[in-house]
């Protein structure tokens, strides 16, 4: 499995030549869209369109089987959302036994029953950039610390190549609030289940 990352939330993780791309609506913000033909196209939020046509596209509640790999969609309280409203989607994705949550821009106080859907996790894709946008740092720390994931990938933090709607905090600054250490980003990262470190460790990517 190989994960790259594009900007904003925008993550493409790619297992058996088959490309399962989250939230693409980087044509929206300066960006130049990664969709390809035959992916799975995976959306937490809005209404944003694939640029190719592709496999399937997921963006509410349920549980998909593609590739060998699987699929739940769950639904979750946007960041912006009243309470009671759940216009939000999360993701857990099963590759090769190697758990994935993906939250996207939701509100983080989860409740017992998301997280028993949810479920073990290995890895978690989180936003960071806060702004009345996204999760701020300390949202992601709340949700770090329900899921106690053993890989945490950052997203949708400040970048002068995206067109935000609104200003986002540092991928520094937000770093300072997660119990964990800065480290070197990475173009790519590639991980199997024995790759799974015993002590949490933040993955950090370089935008495509």
């Amino acid at each position: 499995m190989e994960i790259q990352y594009f900007g904003a939330n925008c993550i493409r993780i790619v297992y058996k030549k088959t490309g399962f791309v989250i939230d693409d609506n980087l044509s929206e913000l300066g960006l130049n869209p990664v969709t390809k033909e035959g992916d799975v196209f995976l959306r937490t939020h809005g209404e944003f369109t694939p640029n190719k046509k592709p496999k399937l596209v997921v963006d509410g509640p349920g549980e998909y089987e593609v590739s060998d790999v699987s699929v739940k969609a769950i639904a979750a309280r946007a960041h912006m959302d009243e309470e009671g409203k759940n216009a939000a989607t999360m993701f857990k994705l099963d590759i090769a036994d190697v758990r994935i949550a993906v939250t996207g821009h939701i509100y983080p106080e989860l409740t017992d029953e998301q997280l028993e859907e949810m479920g073990t996790v290995d890895m978690l894709i989180v936003p960071v950039g806060n702004a009345g946008y996204t999760l701020d740092a300390i949202g992601a720390g709340k949700i770090i610390k329900k899921f106690e994931p053993k890989i945490v990938i950052p997203t949708h933090y400040a970048d002068k190549a995206v067109k935000y709607e609104v200003p986002q905090t540092s991928l520094e600054d937000a770093i300072k609030e997660l119990p964990f250490e800065m480290k070197e980003k990475v173009a790519k990262f590639k991980v199997k289940h024995s790759d799974i470190p015993d002590i949490p460790e933040i993955v950090i990517l370089e935008r495509q």
